[in-house]
């Protein structure tokens, strides 16, 4: 039993658990899984196998669930299956099945873990696997961390049969007499793993007989490599990133400096859910003007002034907030602002009070940027027609400390339009030539209203008068 040696070996050697640590073993009915359930029994590992039915094969997947519930005598372990509606999940979240199957069953795998039930998810990925997983993320383009392949430990999945190759797996199952099932599914090439697998490699091999071999000797060349690799990106990207709550600030002309840029510019976007296609885009930010922007499914990343600035699509958990000229509503951490325009004949009145401002539209420009007053900050309060900074602003009107921090701003080009809930500034005001009007309400969140002794005034209004 040489390969049950390699298993305990391989286990120490990559630190995956400890003897008394409890597992999840998914379990699929197939080779590699059965042989991973045999050799942690024999090892006398805590596990408990799971099983997923994802309801896709008719009888086959009916058999398969069989054949592992089975292993509950077997092996004196409990057995859980579970069953899933995977293509009706596929076709509501609009995404293939193979994906759907994986989010499936790693979303169950998790729930188990967080119930205290295992501590490690354990899979039977196998070396042969790797190679292919490789090859595959090189014809993706996904660069150095898809060259080394999957890891044998990544957060809670461990994989301690990637040492292996298919054909040592398969010769230790007929040696201990294991059973098994075939997934038919495994022989179709549509599924590009199986392409790989049954047509790409094998006219490789013709060429390059040992070219199995020489793949996986690069596994582990790639995964040193790219070991040196992410430390001497990391530490750059720490001297470029400054967190400010739940923002990232990236100076723009020190950014601008870093050599290789796009690759720098990708480590410090992947992150947030930004694709290698975007880079390009993110370093035309650099030469951009303020307000500009790209974004991926869950970030956005602003230019404004000398930053970049990563920040969440959740408004109510960002500080820089850009706003389109089509919006109507804004909620944000500080309230919520509600955009109307208007024909300057529409207006009955111009005193609003601190909570509306009244703005000539044809000098505003889009998009706006909603965000924290900071110091430095000036503006040219109405009424007043001569610069000043905020800070003194809000000092002269007896704001407590507290509540200046709870003070944002909107700007329009680096310049500043209102200190909300406070005063406009007087170049937007609007005038005897204003033809129409932007009108913004403005509604403070509950428990972080900016309190103003002795209640507002005219002075202190948000409008012209």
């Amino acid at each position: 039993m040489e390969l049950l040696e390699k298993f305990k070996e391989y286990i120490a050697k990559e630190n995956l658990f400890t003897a008394g640590d409890k597992l999840l073993l998914a379990v699929s009915g197939g080779l590699d899984s059965v042989v991973l359930a045999d050799l942690c029994h024999r090892c006398g590992f805590d596990f408990l196998i799971v099983h997923c039915n994802f309801q896709l094969r008719g009888e086959e997947s009916e058999r398969d669930e069989r054949l592992v519930s089975g292993f509950a005598v077997k092996y004196g372990r409990k057995v859980q299956a579970g069953r899933f509606d995977t293509a009706d999940y596929a076709a509501a979240n609009k995404i293939s099945i193979q994906v759907a199957a994986r989010e499936l069953r790693y979303r169950w795998f998790e729930g188990f873990v967080r119930e205290g039930q295992a501590r490690w998810i354990v899979t039977a990925h196998h070396l042969d696997d790797n190679i292919e997983t490789m090859l595959m993320h090189f014809f993706k383009g996904t660069g150095i961390a898809g060259m080394r392949g999957m890891l044998p430990k990544q957060g809670n999945i461990v994989r301690p049969l990637l040492f292996a190759r298919k054909e040592e797996l398969r010769a230790f199952a007929v040696e201990a007499g294991l059973e098994w099932v075939e997934d038919s599914s495994n022989e179709s090439d549509k599924y590009t793993r199986n392409f790989f697998r049954h047509q790409l490699l094998p006219l490789v091999e013709q060429a390059y007989p040992a070219a199995a071999s020489n793949l996986a000797d690069n596994l582990d060349r790639f995964r040193e490599v790219e070991a040196v690799y992410r430390r001497a990106i990391g530490e750059r990207l720490k001297k470029l990133r400054e967190y400010r709550g739940n923002e990232v600030h990236v100076p723009v002309e020190k950014l601008r400096k870093e050599q290789p840029l796009a690759t720098i510019v990708y480590h410090l976007i992947e992150p947030f859910g930004f694709s290698p296609k975007q880079v390009g885009e993110v370093i035309a930010l650099l030469d951009s003007a303020t307000g500009k922007y790209v974004r991926s499914a869950m970030h956005r990343i602003i230019r404004n002034r000398n930053w970049l600035i990563i920040v969440p699509l959740m408004e109510n958990e960002a500080e820089h907030i850009l706003v389109e000229e089509q919006r109507t509503v804004v909620g944000y951490a500080g309230g919520e602002l509600r955009f109307e325009r208007l024909d300057a004949a529409q207006l009955r009145t111009l005193d609003q009070g601190p909570a509306v401002a009244l703005l000539d539209a044809d000098k505003i420009g889009y998009p706006l940027l909603l965000r924290r007053c900071k110091a430095g900050d000036y503006f040219y309060p109405l009424g007043l027609r001569k610069k000043k900074k905020v800070a003194r602003f809000l000092t002269d009107n007896k704001l407590s400390l507290a509540a200046k921090q709870r003070v944002w701003i909107l700007e329009m080009d680096q310049k500043l339009i209102w200190v909300i809930g406070q005063r406009i500034d007087d170049r937007w005001k609007v005038g005897p030539g204003t033809k129409r009007v932007l009108k913004i309400a403005f509604a403070e969140s509950a428990g972080d209203a900016t309190r103003r002794p002795g209640g507002a005034t005219k002075s202190s209004g948000g409008a012209a008068r």
